[in-house]
Protein backbone atom coordinates (compact mmCIF):
# COMPACT_ATOMS: atom_id res chain seq x y z
CA UNK A 1 0.00 0.00 0.00
CA UNK A 2 1.04 3.47 -1.00
CA UNK A 3 1.10 6.44 0.96
CA UNK A 4 -1.54 8.08 -1.73
CA UNK A 5 -3.54 5.06 -1.65
CA UNK A 6 -3.12 5.04 2.32
CA UNK A 7 -5.12 8.53 1.89
CA UNK A 8 -7.95 7.41 -0.18
CA UNK A 9 -8.81 4.60 1.95
CA UNK A 10 -9.25 6.68 4.87
CA UNK A 11 -10.93 8.86 4.03
CA UNK A 12 -13.00 5.93 1.96
CA UNK A 13 -13.47 3.97 5.39
CA UNK A 14 -14.90 7.60 7.35
CA UNK A 15 -17.07 8.97 4.42
CA UNK A 16 -20.02 8.10 6.34
CA UNK A 17 -19.05 9.76 9.22
CA UNK A 18 -17.58 12.82 8.42
CA UNK A 19 -17.88 15.08 5.22
CA UNK A 20 -15.25 15.52 2.44
CA UNK A 21 -13.72 18.49 3.88
CA UNK A 22 -13.33 17.00 6.84
CA UNK A 23 -12.55 13.73 6.32
CA UNK A 24 -9.59 14.70 4.41
CA UNK A 25 -8.37 17.05 7.15
CA UNK A 26 -8.14 14.00 9.72
CA UNK A 27 -6.82 11.43 6.84
CA UNK A 28 -3.88 14.48 6.34
CA UNK A 29 -3.13 14.20 10.58
CA UNK A 30 -3.69 10.49 10.50
CA UNK A 31 -0.81 9.79 7.61
CA UNK A 32 1.68 12.23 8.96
CA UNK A 33 1.05 10.55 12.05
CA UNK A 34 2.30 7.36 10.75
CA UNK A 35 4.66 9.11 8.19
CA UNK A 36 6.36 11.99 9.80
CA UNK A 37 6.22 13.29 6.94
CA UNK A 38 4.48 16.67 6.09
CA UNK A 39 1.40 17.31 3.41
CA UNK A 40 4.36 18.25 0.79
CA UNK A 41 6.43 15.87 1.72
CA UNK A 42 3.46 13.31 1.17
CA UNK A 43 2.76 14.56 -2.33
CA UNK A 44 6.08 14.00 -3.72
CA UNK A 45 6.52 10.18 -1.87
CA UNK A 46 3.03 9.45 -2.66
CA UNK A 47 4.23 6.23 -3.93
CA UNK A 48 6.75 5.44 -1.10
CA UNK A 49 5.29 2.12 0.28
CA UNK A 50 4.18 1.63 4.07
CA UNK A 51 5.87 -0.52 6.31
CA UNK A 52 4.41 -3.54 7.64
CA UNK A 53 4.51 -1.74 11.22
CA UNK A 54 2.30 1.43 9.23
CA UNK A 55 0.01 -1.02 7.63
CA UNK A 56 -0.84 -2.23 10.79
CA UNK A 57 -1.14 1.32 12.98
CA UNK A 58 -3.25 2.77 9.86
CA UNK A 59 -5.34 -0.29 10.41
CA UNK A 60 -5.89 0.26 13.77
CA UNK A 61 -6.35 3.74 13.74
CA UNK A 62 -8.79 3.36 10.97
CA UNK A 63 -11.23 1.53 13.30
CA UNK A 64 -10.68 3.74 15.88
CA UNK A 65 -11.83 6.40 13.73
CA UNK A 66 -14.96 4.37 12.69
CA UNK A 67 -15.93 3.66 16.59
CA UNK A 68 -15.76 8.09 16.33
CA UNK A 69 -12.74 8.14 18.06
CA UNK A 70 -11.70 11.60 18.03
CA UNK A 71 -8.38 11.79 15.91
CA UNK A 72 -6.34 13.58 18.34
CA UNK A 73 -6.71 10.99 21.21
CA UNK A 74 -5.78 8.17 17.96
CA UNK A 75 -2.30 10.67 17.34
CA UNK A 76 -1.52 11.38 21.35
CA UNK A 77 -1.48 15.04 20.01
CA UNK A 78 -3.63 18.15 19.38
CA UNK A 79 -2.53 21.91 18.75
CA UNK A 80 -3.34 24.77 21.06
CA UNK A 81 -2.09 28.69 20.72
CA UNK A 82 0.73 27.23 18.10
CA UNK A 83 1.82 24.23 20.65
CA UNK A 84 1.57 20.70 20.38
CA UNK A 85 0.18 19.36 23.37
CA UNK A 86 -0.19 15.43 24.27
CA UNK A 87 -3.21 14.52 24.89
CA UNK A 88 -5.28 11.41 26.09
CA UNK A 89 -8.91 10.34 27.49
CA UNK A 90 -8.03 11.81 31.26
CA UNK A 91 -8.21 15.59 29.37
CA UNK A 92 -10.60 17.54 26.64
CA UNK A 93 -8.82 18.19 23.52
CA UNK A 94 -8.41 21.69 23.44
CA UNK A 95 -10.73 23.95 21.33
CA UNK A 96 -10.04 27.06 19.13
CA UNK A 97 -12.77 29.03 21.20
CA UNK A 98 -10.48 28.69 24.24
CA UNK A 99 -8.02 30.25 22.78
CA UNK A 100 -9.61 33.08 22.27
CA UNK A 101 -10.11 33.18 25.93
CA UNK A 102 -6.24 33.26 26.43
CA UNK A 103 -5.60 36.37 23.80
CA UNK A 104 -8.46 37.98 25.61
CA UNK A 105 -5.94 37.65 28.75
CA UNK A 106 -2.91 38.07 27.28
CA UNK A 107 -4.04 41.29 25.58
CA UNK A 108 -5.09 42.73 29.45
CA UNK A 109 -2.25 41.57 30.83
CA UNK A 110 0.32 42.83 28.06
CA UNK A 111 1.00 46.28 29.63
CA UNK A 112 1.42 44.56 33.48
CA UNK A 113 4.60 42.48 34.86
CA UNK A 114 5.39 39.74 37.52
CA UNK A 115 1.44 38.57 37.28
CA UNK A 116 0.62 35.84 39.43
CA UNK A 117 -2.01 33.90 37.12
CA UNK A 118 -3.99 30.55 38.55
CA UNK A 119 -5.91 28.31 35.90
CA UNK A 120 -9.03 26.51 37.29
CA UNK A 121 -9.61 23.12 35.86
CA UNK A 122 -6.82 22.91 34.04
CA UNK A 123 -6.76 19.70 31.92
CA UNK A 124 -4.26 19.08 29.59
CA UNK A 125 -2.77 22.94 30.78
CA UNK A 126 -3.57 24.15 27.87
CA UNK A 127 -4.35 27.36 29.13
CA UNK A 128 -1.59 28.30 32.15
CA UNK A 129 0.94 26.97 29.35
CA UNK A 130 -0.35 29.53 26.41
CA UNK A 131 -0.24 32.17 29.31
CA UNK A 132 3.33 31.59 30.02
CA UNK A 133 4.42 31.00 26.86
CA UNK A 134 2.71 34.59 26.30
CA UNK A 135 3.58 35.73 29.36
CA UNK A 136 6.93 34.98 30.79
CA UNK A 137 7.92 36.89 33.06
CA UNK A 138 4.38 35.66 35.00
CA UNK A 139 3.99 33.06 37.84
CA UNK A 140 1.51 30.83 36.94
CA UNK A 141 -0.10 28.02 38.67
CA UNK A 142 -3.03 25.66 37.74
CA UNK A 143 -5.22 23.49 39.40
CA UNK A 144 -6.99 20.37 38.50
CA UNK A 145 -8.89 17.19 40.59
CA UNK A 146 -8.09 14.58 38.22
CA UNK A 147 -4.47 13.53 38.78
CA UNK A 148 -4.28 11.49 35.73
CA UNK A 149 -4.87 14.93 33.75
CA UNK A 150 -1.81 16.55 35.37
CA UNK A 151 0.43 14.09 34.81
CA UNK A 152 -0.88 15.45 31.07
CA UNK A 153 -0.50 18.93 31.95
CA UNK A 154 2.89 18.23 33.76
CA UNK A 155 4.61 16.30 30.68
CA UNK A 156 3.30 19.25 28.48
CA UNK A 157 5.31 21.92 30.31
CA UNK A 158 8.18 19.92 30.42
CA UNK A 159 7.91 18.91 26.84
CA UNK A 160 7.52 22.82 26.11
CA UNK A 161 10.07 24.09 28.72
CA UNK A 162 7.74 25.92 30.18
CA UNK A 163 7.89 26.87 34.01
CA UNK A 164 4.07 26.59 35.62
CA UNK A 165 2.75 25.11 39.13
CA UNK A 166 0.46 22.34 38.81
CA UNK A 167 -1.44 21.52 42.26
CA UNK A 168 -3.67 18.34 42.92
CA UNK A 169 -6.90 20.45 44.08
CA UNK A 170 -10.58 20.16 44.45
CA UNK A 171 -12.10 23.97 43.56
CA UNK A 172 -14.97 22.85 45.38
CA UNK A 173 -13.73 22.16 48.54
CA UNK A 174 -12.58 25.15 50.43
CA UNK A 175 -10.54 23.98 52.83
CA UNK A 176 -8.48 23.21 49.96
CA UNK A 177 -9.00 26.52 48.25
CA UNK A 178 -7.81 28.13 51.55
CA UNK A 179 -4.69 26.89 50.92
CA UNK A 180 -3.65 28.55 47.87
CA UNK A 181 -1.50 31.84 47.75
CA UNK A 182 -3.28 35.13 46.04
CA UNK A 183 -3.60 35.92 42.42
CA UNK A 184 -3.94 38.82 39.93
CA UNK A 185 -5.88 37.04 37.20
CA UNK A 186 -7.79 34.03 37.53
CA UNK A 187 -9.17 31.72 34.66
CA UNK A 188 -11.02 28.86 34.56
CA UNK A 189 -12.97 26.76 31.56
CA UNK A 190 -14.75 24.45 34.22
CA UNK A 191 -17.54 21.88 32.71
CA UNK A 192 -20.46 23.20 31.71
CA UNK A 193 -22.55 21.44 29.79
CA UNK A 194 -25.74 20.58 31.14
CA UNK A 195 -26.60 16.89 31.56
CA UNK A 196 -29.96 17.53 29.08
CA UNK A 197 -27.34 19.26 26.22
CA UNK A 198 -25.56 15.60 26.41
CA UNK A 199 -28.15 14.48 24.00
CA UNK A 200 -27.77 16.75 21.21
CA UNK A 201 -23.62 16.26 20.82
CA UNK A 202 -21.97 14.23 18.96
CA UNK A 203 -20.70 10.70 20.62
CA UNK A 204 -17.37 11.35 19.53
CA UNK A 205 -17.50 13.91 22.19
CA UNK A 206 -19.34 12.61 25.24
CA UNK A 207 -18.14 8.78 24.49
CA UNK A 208 -14.88 9.80 24.75
CA UNK A 209 -14.01 13.07 26.48
CA UNK A 210 -13.79 12.85 30.36
CA UNK A 211 -17.59 13.76 31.72
CA UNK A 212 -16.02 14.67 35.07
CA UNK A 213 -14.64 17.96 32.50
CA UNK A 214 -17.75 18.38 30.81
CA UNK A 215 -20.95 18.10 32.50
CA UNK A 216 -22.83 19.69 35.38
CA UNK A 217 -26.20 18.38 36.52
CA UNK A 218 -29.21 20.39 35.00
CA UNK A 219 -29.99 21.03 38.52
CA UNK A 220 -26.72 23.56 39.29
CA UNK A 221 -25.65 24.31 35.86
CA UNK A 222 -23.80 27.16 37.62
CA UNK A 223 -22.36 25.26 40.61
CA UNK A 224 -18.60 25.69 39.12
CA UNK A 225 -18.88 29.24 38.02
CA UNK A 226 -20.26 30.19 41.47
CA UNK A 227 -17.62 28.46 43.62
CA UNK A 228 -14.63 29.28 41.59
CA UNK A 229 -16.30 33.35 41.97
CA UNK A 230 -16.37 32.47 45.77
CA UNK A 231 -12.76 31.32 45.12
CA UNK A 232 -12.18 34.66 43.42
CA UNK A 233 -13.56 36.90 46.30
CA UNK A 234 -11.04 35.47 48.48
CA UNK A 235 -7.89 34.96 46.12
CA UNK A 236 -7.72 37.91 43.74
CA UNK A 237 -6.22 40.75 44.71
CA UNK A 238 -7.32 44.62 44.62
CA UNK A 239 -7.37 45.39 40.66
CA UNK A 240 -7.75 41.58 39.92
CA UNK A 241 -9.73 39.89 37.39
CA UNK A 242 -11.77 36.47 37.15
CA UNK A 243 -12.00 35.02 33.10
CA UNK A 244 -14.70 32.52 32.37
CA UNK A 245 -15.22 30.44 29.21
CA UNK A 246 -18.92 29.41 29.72
CA UNK A 247 -21.87 27.95 28.15
CA UNK A 248 -23.10 29.99 25.66
CA UNK A 249 -26.47 29.34 26.72
CA UNK A 250 -25.79 30.73 30.13
CA UNK A 251 -24.10 34.12 29.29
CA UNK A 252 -26.70 36.32 30.70
CA UNK A 253 -26.97 33.73 33.80
CA UNK A 254 -23.09 33.66 34.45
CA UNK A 255 -22.90 37.99 34.27
CA UNK A 256 -25.50 38.32 36.46
CA UNK A 257 -24.24 35.84 39.17
CA UNK A 258 -20.71 37.46 39.18
CA UNK A 259 -22.39 41.15 40.31
CA UNK A 260 -24.56 39.78 42.51
CA UNK A 261 -21.13 38.40 44.25
CA UNK A 262 -19.99 42.28 43.61
CA UNK A 263 -17.65 42.32 40.54
CA UNK A 264 -17.00 45.47 38.92
CA UNK A 265 -17.44 45.55 34.92
CA UNK A 266 -18.37 42.05 34.19
CA UNK A 267 -18.16 42.00 30.37
CA UNK A 268 -19.89 39.30 28.26
CA UNK A 269 -17.98 38.69 25.05
CA UNK A 270 -18.24 36.85 22.03
CA UNK A 271 -16.51 34.02 20.23
CA UNK A 272 -15.54 34.05 16.46
CA UNK A 273 -18.84 32.27 15.60
CA UNK A 274 -20.83 35.00 17.49
CA UNK A 275 -22.01 32.65 20.67
CA UNK A 276 -22.06 33.87 23.93
CA UNK A 277 -18.43 32.33 25.14
CA UNK A 278 -16.37 34.36 27.56
CA UNK A 279 -16.98 36.43 30.61
CA UNK A 280 -14.56 38.68 32.88
CA UNK A 281 -15.03 40.69 36.34
CA UNK A 282 -13.21 42.54 38.02
CA UNK A 283 -12.52 42.63 41.75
Amino acid sequence: MTIQTAFTYITGAISELYDEREAASIAHIIMEHLTGMSKLDRIVHKTKILSPDQKQRLKTAIEALQRQEPVQYITGTGWFYGMELLVNKNVLIPRPETEELVEWIVQDAAHRHRLHLLDVGTGSGCIPLALKKSLPDAQVSAVDVSEGALEVARSNASRLHLDVNFLLMDALNPAQVSTLPSFDLIVSNPPYITQSEQQSMQERVWGYEPSIALFVPDSDALLFYRHISMMAQQKLLPGGALYFEINEALGKEVVALMEELGFKEVTLKQDMFGKDRMVKGKI
